[in-house]
């Protein structure tokens, strides 16, 4: 059973929400677009629902919210560390069944690897969501495939037609904003993508032999190492360090991390100056196993959630879907 408002009650009743909790959605960005004179859809955060861009997939994904690009860990002086304030709102984030089947990919890696990570986990327990259904695929998308087209771990769901919200609430602590009378009652069920034009097919028999397939060899010249891949993807979590010393004491400064890539150059140094994927068809051949392969033995699912963010970034035309369908064929050969 779920609820039907009007825009306007539930713009009202967001800007109640607002003064607990910080919302986060896609949005359009004008003119901020790969090409001249086009706009960007990334996460920003909103005042109203009619903000949101439900019919366009975002560039980004939501990660940047609970692993934002660059994160002050602590300032230092001489003779101590210093935690950095962080705001004390929660976060409501509007995202899609794909974004978060990508987070619980995320509290693999940052909560579930071996030790917590604490700066993720202050973030991360803030959180709360809010679903996007899909009526249909989005260009790029494969979804389907990875098993990421639908999902029950959402807080609440949300869709607009015409000039009424339909809400689907499982949360209490969001219920009772949005609960306003009996009369809004509504049966409200969200709408999920049952197939996409792209279909993935990941061998059942794919190992370590695939590492010396000539399959990779493509990607050597096709590949430019830009690492746009990895930033829009909503599950890639590789982060560089970095000191900033102050000019006046180099005693003083703070420690940041930054999202890095296994594509760009200088990832993979080594002390001694060693760079142990140094040609670009090693950094996809890590990518794309780290994705189907590597995880899911450790996780017991693959890392990839089938978005086609990295398909519809790549400057060269790289396509993520072609590559793992090739796999395939690959195999076969190495037998």
């Amino acid at each position: 059973m779920g609820l039907k408002l009007t825009i306007e009650k539930f713009d009202q009743q967001l800007e109640t929400l607002r003064q607990e909790y910080k919302v986060y959605a896609p949005v359009k960005i004008k003119g901020k677009g790969t090409f001249a004179d086009t706009d960007a859809v990334r996460y920003g955060e909103i005042k109203s629902i009619k903000e949101i861009e439900f019919d366009v997939k975002s560039s980004f994904s939501p990660k940047e919210i609970v692993i934002p690009i660059t994160q002050t860990l602590f300032y230092f002086t001489e003779d101590q560390c210093i935690e950095p304030k962080t705001f004390e709102k929660k976060i409501l984030i509007f995202l899609r069944s794909c974004d978060i089947h990508a987070m619980k990919r995320l509290d693999e890696v940052y909560l579930r690897n071996g030790n917590e990570d604490y700066y993720y986990k202050t973030l991360k327990d803030k959180v709360k969501f809010v679903l996007m259904g899909c009526s249909e695929s989005f260009e790029n998308c494969f979804c389907v495939s990875m098993g990421s087209s639908t999902t029950k771990d959402y807080d609440m769901y949300t869709k607009i037609k015409g000039d009424e919200v339909f809400i689907d609430c499982k949360s209490e602590e969001l219920m009772n904003y949005f609960n306003i009378d009996k009369i809004n009652v509504h049966d409200v069920e969200p709408e999920f993508v049952l197939s996409n034009e792209i279909k993935v097919t990941i061998p059942a028999n794919l190992d370590q032999r695939i590492f010396k397939s000539k399959m990779w060899d493509e990607y050597s010249s096709r590949c430019i190492a830009c690492g746009r891949c990895n930033f829009v993807c909503g599950t890639c979590s590789c982060f560089t360090m970095q000191d900033v010393f102050s000019k006046d004491n180099k005693n003083v400064g703070e420690r940041r991390r930054i999202w890095s890539s296994c594509h760009v150059d200088g990832f993979s140094d080594m002390a001694g100056g060693h760079d142990f994927r140094k040609d670009k068809k090693d950094r996809m051949r890590f990518k794309i196993m780290h994705k189907v392969y590597d995880f899911k033995k450790r996780a017991g699912y693959h890392m990839c959630i089938g978005c086609g963010r990295c398909d519809d970034i790549c400057p060269e035309y790289i396509s993520f879907a072609s590559c793992v369908n090739k796999l395939n064929e690959a195999m076969n050969e190495v037998e």
